[in-house]
């Protein structure tokens, strides 16, 4: 499996505009793509971070296959004017890793 993290320094004054579109217009789209497992936008809690939209993948190539195709750059345009500088994507693999539960006493 495959993260990818997208990097986005959104304008003050267009957070709320933004949030609106990735939630209403590009969630959808993303999680409707070949191999997708889920789709995140992380909103940072000092203002002045930025932004992550944190996307899963099946495989390298699903993850490949969405940046590639063009839906990933149609998806960035749609919020073009709102962020700072173009956003950065870093991609990372999945790790093995195991739940483990502690009851709550």
């Amino acid at each position: 499996m495959l993260a990818r993290l997208t990097f986005i320094n959104i304008k003050p004054d267009k957070v709320e505009d933004a949030k609106k579109i990735y939630n209403e217009e590009i969630l959808p789209v993303i999680r409707q793509q070949k191999g997708n497992i889920g789709a995140w936008l992380l909103e940072p809690t000092i203002s002045t971070d930025d932004f992550i939209s944190l996307t899963e993948w099946m495989s390298e190539a699903d993850a490949r296959a969405y940046e590639t195709g063009g839906t990933y750059k149609e998806m960035i345009d749609k919020i073009k004017d709102m962020y700072t500088i173009k956003p950065m994507v870093k991609t990372y693999n999945i790790a093995e890793s195991k739940v483990i539960t502690t009851p709550i006493n």
